[in-house]
């Protein structure tokens, strides 16, 4: 995106942008320098690449008045594609790039996140991994999800890569967002993939209890993508995205449910 174009994020009241993807560096280091220093200049928080390894590993910090801090920490994994050359090194700017997803690089999380967490703050762990297309999810996933619930305190699971929605999950009363989907994107008028409906995209809201640390509440408000920009979904594409979803989630222990005409939730089967 050209930086003349940053109030389309502005307008949006987005606080945090996720850089760990396997796009970052399309324009080389040049053009990861330049976004980095728009979205600081629009006084945006930036998370999962930097000018060097520090500062792609360091959280985007957002204050919530009055009800703390919410840490996000940045990841990708080369399973989105993302080239292991593309990992922030000392004195290089890149990626957060995960090693693998093993129980001793959970570890190394857990460290960095103690190394910054608080009494009283939220901690986000935002996921690039996968492929585009397609609602499986690997074993090796779910089990670094769990991980970083159990051991690194994370309190949502935030995973993008793929281009709809996949199934969430409820691990300990944390959230495991496996695949939000894209929110806004440029595939329309592509063919290939139309079974997956990647016009559709989601809003999520999640709500957690500060008494218990668990998830509240999950809220998703369905849109479809057109000509750039964002509109309602009809109420028969709502109704086949809460059907899908809910065939997704099932196995997972969730319930997708219509909480009226324009919006879904998630419920743990009992």
């Amino acid at each position: 995106m050209h930086p003349s174009n940053i109030p389309c994020i502005t307008a949006a009241k987005i606080d945090c942008c996720v850089l760990a993807n396997n796009h970052v560096l399309d324009w080389g280091y040049a053009g990861l320098t330049e976004t980095l220093t728009t979205l600081t200049g629009a006084k945006l928080k930036v998370a999962g690449a930097g000018r060097n390894l520090r500062k792609a590993e360091a959280p985007a910090i957002i204050d919530v008045a009055g009800k703390g801090r919410v840490l996000v920490f940045g990841f990708g994994d080369k399973s989105s594609g993302i080239p292991w050359q593309w990992g922030a090194r000392s004195n290089r700017p890149g990626v957060n790039l995960l090693p693998d997803l093993s129980e001793g690089t959970v570890d190394r999380v857990a460290e960095r996140i103690s190394g910054h967490k608080q009494k009283g703050d939220w901690v986000v762990a935002s996921l690039h991994w996968g492929g585009n297309w397609g609602y499986e999810i690997e074993n090796a996933q779910s089990e670094f999800a769990h991980r970083l619930i159990d051991q690194a305190h994370v309190d949502v699971v935030h995973g993008h890569s793929s281009h709809h929605p996949k199934g969430i999950e409820i691990y300990r009363g944390k959230p495991i967002l496996y695949g939000c989907g894209d929110f806004l994107n440029d595939y329309e008028g592509i063919s290939g993939y139309e079974e997956f409906r990647g016009d559709l995209s989601l809003m999520y809201f999640v709500t957690m209890d500060s008494a218990t640390g668990k998830l509240a509440g999950l809220t998703m408000t369905p849109m479809q993508i057109r000509r750039f920009r964002l509109n309602y979904a009809r109420p028969d594409d709502i109704h086949w995205l809460q059907q899908v979803l809910d065939r997704e989630s099932r196995p997972l222990g969730g319930r997708i449910e219509l909480v009226d005409k324009y919006r879904m939730a998630l419920s743990v089967i009992a």
